[in-house]
C-alpha cells in the first residue's frame, strides 16, 4: 500500500509540474492590462477555458460543449445530467465550469460525489492541482492554497471556496463552508457495473442521493447539480436522476452516424476503437445503450448460406428509422436480405447503422447488385406515422438512385399495423431461433453490421429499452415470407373426417 501511495503521489507531482510548464505567464504585463485581460476572459467563458486550461483545450469545443456551458452559467439553480459518451470530455468540461464559477465568485461550496471515496478523491484531485499549480490561475486570481485543510478529501481556497470528496453512501451531512451549505454538487461516475446488477443497491443509493446528499443545500440559495455519467444500465442512478433533472443531455460518440466531436475524434479513430471491443461494450460505453443479457435469444445459429439461386424466396426488408428524434433515441436504419429454403430462413446480408437517408438507399442498391437477375421482393416499413416521410423523402431518393443506376428498385411499402414490438419479435422469431431454423450467414459473422444485428438480437428482453430495430426488421421480413408461403400453398386443406356418430 505504501508503494502504491508513493507512486500516486509521484504521478500527481509530475502532473503539477506539467501544469506549470503549460501555463506560463507574461510577467511584464502591467496591472491595468492584466485587469482588462481578466475582464475580457471572464466575459467569454470559452476563451477563459482556453487560456487557463491549455493542456485540456487541445481541440476546439463541439457545439454540445458550448451549449452545455451556456445552460449551466445562465441558471444558478440548475440540475443537469450529462450522459456524454467516453472521449467527449464530460468530467473535464465540468471541472473547467466549476473552477470558473468558483474563481469569479458565483459558487463557494462544492461536493464531488462518486461511487467510492477513493474515486471521488481521484476525480477531485485535478481541481486541487489546478488551484495550487496552475500558474495562470495563481497569477490572475492569487495563491489559492488554503491555510488549513488542503487534502485530497477536502480543501478550501484562500478566497473561501471549499471542495469535498464524498463516496457513495457516506454521510454528507454537516458539510458547511462557515455558514454556507453546499451550492454546487457534482456527481461523477456514481454507477458501477457491479452495483447496477443489484437493483437493491441502486434503490438505496437513489434514496441516499435524494434523501441525504441534495438536502444538504440551503433552501434559499441556488444550487447547481451536474451529473457526469453514461447510462450503463436500464436502471441506475443516472437514469433515476434524469427523471428529476432540468436537462438531460445525451450525446453519443456519433450523432446521425458521424462523430459528435470531429475536431477531436475522427471517424478512423472511432472505427478503430469500436472494432477492438465487443458490440455490447461499444453500445454501453459509447452510445448510452446498455446491453443486458437477453431473455429471449440466448444463442444464435450461424451457418453456410446455400446458393441464392436455390432459394425458394428472396426478400429485402428495411426499417428506415425516419425521424431525427428516433436517431437521438438510438434508433438504427436497417436493410436485411433474407432467404427461405424449405423450413430454414437465412439472414444473408444485413446493414444496420445510425446513418443518413442517402446511405440507407445506397444499401438497397448494394443488395440489388448482389442479387442481380434473381426474383426478389423489396419491402420497406411504412406505418401511418412514417408514410409522409416515405412519400416525401424516400420515394424521391429511390427515383434519383434509379436514374443513376439505369433501373428502378421495385420497393413496396409495408403498411401492416404491427402489435407491440417485443411481443411481435418474441412471438415470430423465438421458435425459429430456438430450433436453429433462423440461420445467420457465417460468412458475415465478422462484418460490423452483422455484429450489430446479432448484438441487438441477444439484448432483447421484456424490459429492454435500447435499440431493437434489427430484430424488428427481421420479424417484418419473416412475417412476409410466411405469408407468401401460405399463399403459395393455398388456403384449402383436404383430409379424412372422422365419423363421430355412434
Amino acid at each position: 500500500m505504501e508503494v502504491k501511495a508513493k507512486n500516486v503521489f509521484n504521478e500527481w507531482q509530475q502532473y503539477r509540474e506539467s501544469l506549470k510548464k503549460s501555463t506560463i505567464v507574461d510577467r511584464s504585463e502591467s496591472f491595468s492590462d492584466k485587469q482588462k485581460r481578466i475582464a475580457s476572459l471572464e466575459s467569454n467563458p470559452e476563451m477563459w477555458f482556453a487560456y487557463y486550461f491549455p493542456a485540456y483545450c487541445t481541440a476546439p469545443p463541439a457545439d454540445f460543449h458550448r451549449k452545455a456551458t451556456k445552460r449551466v452559467l445562465a441558471n444558478s439553480e440548475w440540475f443537469e445530467v450529462r450522459a456524454w459518451s467516453r472521449e467527449l470530455a464530460k468530467s473535464t468540461r465540468t471541472m473547467m465550469e466549476v473552477l470558473y464559477m468558483s474563481l469569479v465568485g458565483i459558487k463557494k461550496n462544492w461536493l464531488l460525489i462518486s461511487n467510492s471515496e477513493d474515486n471521488a478523491k481521484r476525480l477531485l484531485e485535478p481541481y486541487r492541482a489546478n488551484l495550487d499549480s496552475n500558474l495562470r490561475i495563481i497569477n490572475d486570481y492569487g495563491d489559492q492554497r488554503g491555510f488549513k485543510k488542503w487534502t485530497a478529501a477536502e480543501f478550501k481556497t484562500k478566497k473561501g471556496v471549499s471542495f469535498r470528496a464524498v463516496g457513495a453512501d457516506q454521510s454528507p451531512r454537516g458539510t458547511r463552508n462557515d455558514a454556507a451549505r453546499p451550492d454546487g454538487i457534482i456527481f461523477d461516475d456514481i454507477d458501477t457495473d457491479a452495483d447496477t446488477r443489484n437493483p437493491e443497491i441502486i434503490d438505496k443509493r437513489v434514496a441516499w442521493i435524494f434523501g441525504a446528499v441534495i438536502p444538504t443545500r440551503s433552501v434559499n440559495v441556488p444550487l447547481t447539480i451536474i451529473v457526469c455519467g453514461n447510462i450503463i444500465a436500464e436502471y441506475c442512478c443516472v437514469t433515476e436522476m434524469a427523471k428529476k433533472a432540468d436537462k438531460v443531455d445525451i450525446v453519443n460518440i456519433r450523432t446521425n452516424g458521424v462523430s459528435s466531436w470531429a475536431e477531436k475524434n475522427s471517424e478512423e479513430h472511432i472505427n478503430r476503437v469500436l472494432n477492438t471491443i465487443s458490440y455490447a461494450a461499444a453500445q454501453t460505453e459509447y452510445f448510452n445503450n446498455p446491453q443486458t443479457e437477453g431473455r429471449v435469444f440466448k444463442k444464435l445459429t450461424f451457418g453456410k448460406v446455400p446458393p441464392l439461386s436455390s432459394m425458394e424466396q428472396l426478400l429485402v426488408y428495411a426499417d428506415p428509422s425516419t425521424s431525427n428524434m428516433d436517431v437521438k433515441k438510438n434508433s438504427f436504419k436497417v436493410v436485411v436480405l433474407m432467404g427461405r429454403k424449405g423450413m430454414e430462413t437465412y439472414i444473408i446480408k444485413a446493414f444496420c447503422e445510425q446513418t443518413t437517408n442517402a446511405k440507407f438507399v445506397q444499401w438497397f442498391c448494394d443488395i440489388s447488385d448482389l442479387v442481380r437477375g434473381l426474383p426478389v421482393q423489396y419491402w420497406i416499413e411504412n406505418n401511418t406515422l412514417q408514410d409522409p416521410f416515405y412519400q416525401q423523402v424516400f420515394v424521391p431518393l429511390f427515383r434519383e438512385a434509379g436514374r443513376a443506376k439505369g433501373y428502378m428498385i421495385p420497393i413496396r411499402p409495408d403498411a401492416r399495423k404491427k402489435p407491440d414490438k417485443f411481443t411481435r419479435i418474441e412471438g415470430t422469431l423465438e421458435p425459429p431461433v430456438r430450433m436453429g431454423t433462423l440461420i445467420f450467414s457465417d460468412r458475415e459473422r465478422q462484418n460490423p453490421h452483422m455484429q450489430t444485428v446479432c448484438g441487438q438480437f441477444t439484448s432483447v428482453s421484456p424490459t429492454y429499452k435500447g435499440a431493437m430495430d434489427a430484430p424488428d426488421a427481421v420479424e417484418g421480413g419473416y412475417h412476409i415470407l410466411d405469408m407468401n408461403m401460405m399463399a403459395r400453398a393455398g388456403t384449402y386443406r383436404f383430409g379424412k373426417k372422422t365419423n363421430r356418430q355412434y
